[in-house]
């Protein structure tokens, strides 16, 4: 039959891997490198994979196609492993690791002296930051206090490393160009894995911010596991509401 199916030019893809991610039929693998369809039976043409692409490589296109076959798809997620594997690329997205930071030394000021302040030191505890490549078994996780940010949060609010980072774990997302459901899904993973002992959500004002925040509730409520919550507002000229 002819229907809507994916099409990825191998010439424009950089084989960064974001849309292997972002498959949730695990339709696309990657191969030597590059993004394949590996069945169209795994593809439902939707598109959740076109967003991700940063290089324009992934097109929807109608062709002759098999038959999107869930029963096939969800055959496969069973018996695909749960634990995540690093990118063909060589790309350290998804290469878990813990920052360990080193307290400042507090110098002694004279009185008569005034001194400015010129710390501008990270506090981010662990890499990836970004939810579609969080691992969620990553040993950083457990008992973990997890900040849950909008992207354009760090860029609004000038002290978000010394107010908000400071002692967390730290994943961001869009939650208007990105997909929401995914997000909840992963953050339920995330809670039925590790003790997570809170969760503190940073968001824009902005109405479309609210994904972030209807992700984390719903997470709680799929994985049963309710925690400590807060949510912190910024308003789009950098103060908190």
């Amino acid at each position: 039959m002819i229907r809507k199916i994916i099409h990825i030019d191998e010439n424009k893809c950089n084989g960064c891997g974001l849309c292997a991610n972002a498959c949730h039929e695990g339709a696309i693998e990657m191969i030597n490198g590059k993004a394949k369809l590996i069945s169209d039976e795994y593809c439902d043409g939707l598109g959740d994979c076109l967003p991700e692409c940063p290089t324009g490589a992934i097109s929807m296109i109608e062709r002759e196609a098999k038959d999107y076959n869930e029963e096939l798809v969800q055959k496969k997620m069973k018996e695909h492993k749960t634990e995540e594997k690093p990118l063909p690329c060589g790309c350290p997205g998804t290469a878990a690791k813990l920052i360990q930071r080193t307290p400042l030394k507090i110098s002694t000021v004279p009185k008569n002296e005034t001194r400015v302040s010129t710390n501008n030191e990270s506090e981010l505890r662990q890499w990836p930051v970004q939810l579609n490549l969080i691992n969620t078994k990553a040993p950083y996780l457990n008992n973990a206090d997890l900040l849950v940010a909008a992207d354009c949060t760090a860029y609004a609010y000038a002290n978000f490393h010394r107010d908000f980072i400071k002692d967390h774990i730290t994943v961001i997302g869009c939650p208007k160009l990105d997909d929401n459901k995914y997000y909840e899904e992963k953050l339920a993973e995330i809670l039925k894995l590790n003790n997570i002992k809170s969760i503190t959500v940073v968001r824009m004002e902005v109405p479309c911010c609210g994904g972030i925040v209807a992700s984390v509730k719903n997470a709680m409520l799929k994985s049963g596991i309710i925690v400590p919550y807060k949510e912190v507002i910024i308003s789009t000229d950098g103060n908190i509401n």
